[in-house]
């Protein structure tokens, strides 16, 4: 049973059974619901309730063969024997399944929760990218994590340039800020509070980033496997806009304008071994996001920004691709935010309009398709446009 819940890294890093996400992810998990039935496996269960993502559903099985079926929470109990997948593992879900009927049994344990927690800290993805630089030349970036908040501060004044600075839990393109020049005393009041409440801030100087990429693995019993490539773009913020649909060997292709492909292939292998020494006990889908650079002594790879341990949107897009789209098509796959009433449906008409799905032996060949229902009041939508 699959379940779309992308308040996940924020309650993680609140890790309190009772965490109230804010409105804006509950409006998102509430409005993304059926996502998860275009990465699901066959004959899986989606929990997303609703005659509207009952409706979608039965529109989309018209044009392509998604084997995933729909259900509600309050029918999670009526089948113990499946095992439950949720978007992340948080204390907060764990105590909302159980209030549904779900054998504490069937879930991960407090212990399995407080380890997943210190899994996902960024602290990992600053230990990983220096083991990664002692052993490649090619590599670039440097990250730190202070628990001395005098210490960050003495380091944020001998690095030149401007810095970014990092939660160590937090939800994706979150909990960043930017030093842009000297740090303010608002910031300094931000990272005191990050030290106190999470142990401490992980800090890094500004790269000139020309593009953002990731390795996907698959973890399980201590053994990583890797999944594939995931090419996605970014707000200034850092906040996720959505992933190219595309090949792994076109992903390798475009890549290789910036470093050799042996390099790709040596960190693929490179980092299948050290998530499997490192998460020893952990078993789903990590993300490994990589930027390619830009220096005074040409490109260069920054090969472990972040370690996501749970499902991510490159994994979602690599899935789709892979499923869904005609081979040699490409596209992109998308997650938007409208804010006025009635824009995401406009949008939507638009796009049925001037780009027509267009769909042969199952496989898109070209043209839009909302992965989410889309309605006047809609604000979140996930969509792709292939071509």
């Amino acid at each position: 049973m699959y379940l779309f819940n992308p308040e996940n890294d924020l309650a993680l890093a609140n890790f309190t059974p009772n965490y109230t996400p804010p409105a804006s992810a509950i409006r998102m998990a509430e409005e993304l619901a059926v996502l998860p039935i275009w990465y699901a496996g066959k004959d899986t269960k989606v929990i997303a309730s609703g005659e509207l993502n009952q409706s979608y559903l039965e529109i989309v099985r018209k044009v392509l063969p998604v084997e995933a079926s729909l259900i509600s929470f309050s029918d999670i109990a009526l089948y113990p024997s499946r095992k439950i997948v949720p978007w992340g593992w948080n204390p907060t879900l764990r105590r909302k399944l159980i209030s549904y009927g779900v054998d504490e049994r069937a879930l991960v344990s407090p212990e399995d929760l407080m380890r997943l927690r210190n899994y996902s800290s960024r602290r990992h993805a600053v230990e990983i990218l220096q083991e990664l630089q002692t052993e490649e030349t090619g590599c670039c970036g440097e990250s730190r994590f202070f628990t001395d908040t005098d210490e960050l501060y003495v380091w944020l004044q001998s690095v030149p340039g401007n810095k970014v600075l990092k939660m160590p839990l937090s939800g994706s393109g979150k909990g960043l800020i930017w030093i842009l020049g000297e740090i303010t005393d608002k910031q300094c009041d931000w990272c005191r509070r990050v030290v106190r409440e999470q142990g401490g801030v992980v800090a890094e100087p500004m790269l000139a980033k020309m593009q953002d990429f990731a390795m996907e693995f698959y973890l399980h019993e201590g053994e990583a496997r890797f999944t594939g490539y995931s090419m996605f773009n970014t707000a200034a913020s850092g906040a996720y806009i959505g992933n190219e649909l595309l090949s792994d060997a076109r992903i390798e292709e475009k890549l290789c304008k910036y470093m050799p492909i042996e390099l790709l292939h040596r960190l693929r292998k490179s980092l299948a071994e050290k998530l499997s020494r490192r998460f020893l006990l952990y078993t789903g889908y990590a993300g490994v996001d990589m930027m390619a650079c830009e220096t005074s002594g040409g490109y260069c790879i920054q090969p472990c920004v972040e370690t996501n341990m749970r499902m991510n949107m490159g994994m979602a897009a690599r899935i789709f691709y892979d499923r869904y789209v005609h081979p040699g098509a490409e596209g992109r796959f998308v997650v938007d935010y409208f804010k006025k009433l009635e824009s995401a449906l406009s949008f939507h008409e638009k796009m049925q309009r001037e780009s027509p799905l267009m769909v042969e032996n199952e496989k898109i060949l070209s043209g839009y398709l909302s992965l989410t229902p889309v309605t006047r009041t809609t604000n979140y939508i996930a969509y792709v446009n292939v071509f």
